[in-house]
């Protein structure tokens, strides 16, 4: 598994509430050049990442078997 997988629970979805949901884990795709600009490229319900505001989330760590367990249902 990816121990470089890093995650983060969603606080808010009012502009994409098809494609965010609040509370639930998304999976973050490393692109530090739109991290700069205040933005997080996410894998949403679509399964695809898309950019999306940064703070429409909050970073979290999880177990390992919870991040393979994550990963898995990717």
């Amino acid at each position: 598994m990816n121990k470089e997988a890093k995650f983060v629970v969603c606080i808010e979805n009012s502009d994409y509430p098809a494609s965010l949901e609040k509370h639930k884990i998304y999976q973050v795709v490393s692109d530090e050049a739109i991290e700069d600009d205040g933005e997080l490229r996410v894998i949403d319900e679509s399964g695809e990442d898309y950019i999306y505001p940064s703070n429409y989330f909050v970073a979290v760590s999880l177990p390992s078997v919870i991040q393979e367990s994550v990963l898995r249902a990717a």
